[in-house]
């Protein structure tokens, strides 16, 4: 497989664990790269064909992927080479493409996209297959279409062992920090207010302010997607202090996306990874992204697989978790 890495300028690098779709606190400013108008750009790439034809006559697919969001799609030792959970399940289309369209020599090119400009690359057709960590919601499935679902995230709570918290209810007279502006902070403050469960919430800027605050002891608990507490225990000087509990106050489905209205070129994606789930080939990528060492530091996400997951591998579908 020949391939091209393509970063573009001007775009600073994400931080760790930069999980696009967590918590909702992606703020989408219109890049340089970006289209002013997406309407006018979705009738655009529409009039220059189905993503297929433009396949084939390219001999090339331009997939979009992330540098940091740890472990579905980033960078670890080859600068020029994207690895992870959901970028082996874009590799999977990659090949159904080249059996089903007679191109073994199917070129890839590589994009690198961000939370700021991933949708207007996908909507303006540069980015032929964005998979990476963007939560598919009622929203975004306006301006074009997903993958079946490709994971699960619920909002829980990291704490400290000691603590003995277990859920929500325990959290009377208790300090909880969560990430400003993230969906998380809107759902804790209403279940607040709903309950009158005298929790005092704390903001931080960021994930990792958060979780700070939560070491040196100014929170009892952080509340967060439980993918993202999952990262943030793994890199932790001491992983097992720290225990991912409560019952998810609401789920996000992660995605593939895609332009809108190329039905061929969706059925080709749904294929593959349905594919993959019902060989059961996604067991084993699972637990070699979420259970086992990964590089760069050989951390271990210690994320068991949960039901919510198990069902959308056993019922696949591109249903938007808010729908």
């Amino acid at each position: 497989m020949i391939t091209q890495t393509f970063k573009p300028l001007g775009l600073a690098c994400l931080v760790a664990f930069s999980l696009a779709a967590c918590g909702g606190g992606d703020k989408p400013a219109a890049p340089a790269d970006a289209p002013k108008d997406n309407a006018a750009s979705a009738s655009s790439a529409d009039a220059a064909g189905s993503t297929i034809d433009k396949i084939k006559k390219s001999g090339t697919i331009v997939l979009g992927y992330r540098d940091a969001s740890i472990p579905f799609s980033y960078i670890a030792d080859d600068p020029n080479k994207p690895i992870g959970y959901a970028h082996d399940l874009q590799l999977k289309v990659v090949d159904a493409l080249k059996k089903q369209l007679n191109l073994p020599d199917l070129k890839v090119r590589y994009n690198l996209v961000t939370s700021q400009n991933r949708i207007p690359l996908v909507v303006n057709g540069t980015v032929d297959l964005e998979c990476g960590s963007t939560t598919n919601n009622v929203e975004r499935q306006k301006q074009f279409q997903f993958s079946n679902n490709f994971f699960v995230v619920g909002t829980r709570l990291l704490t400290d062992k000691a603590t003995g918290i277990k859920d929500y209810t325990d959290l009377k007279g208790k300090t909880v920090v969560t990430t400003s502006g993230t969906t998380s902070e809107r759902l804790l403050k209403e279940y607040n207010d709903k309950n009158k469960a005298g929790i005092n919430v704390i903001s931080a800027k960021d994930h990792g302010e958060s979780f700070l605050m939560l070491q040196n002891g100014r929170a009892q608990a952080f509340m967060m997607d439980d993918v993202l507490l999952a990262g943030a225990r793994a890199k932790s000087a001491d992983p097992a202090k720290w225990d991912i509990v409560g019952t998810p106050m609401s789920y996000e489905n992660y995605g593939c996306m895609m332009r809108k209205g190329d039905a061929e070129f969706q059925k080709v994606v749904n294929d593959a990874l349905n594919e993959v789930y019902k060989s059961g080939e996604i067991n084993k990528l699972y637990t070699q992204w979420f259970e086992n060492p990964i590089p760069p530091k050989n951390v271990n996400m210690q994320f068991p697989m949960s039901d919510k997951m198990k069902e959308i591998i056993a019922n696949p579908n591109d249903k938007a978790a808010d729908a």
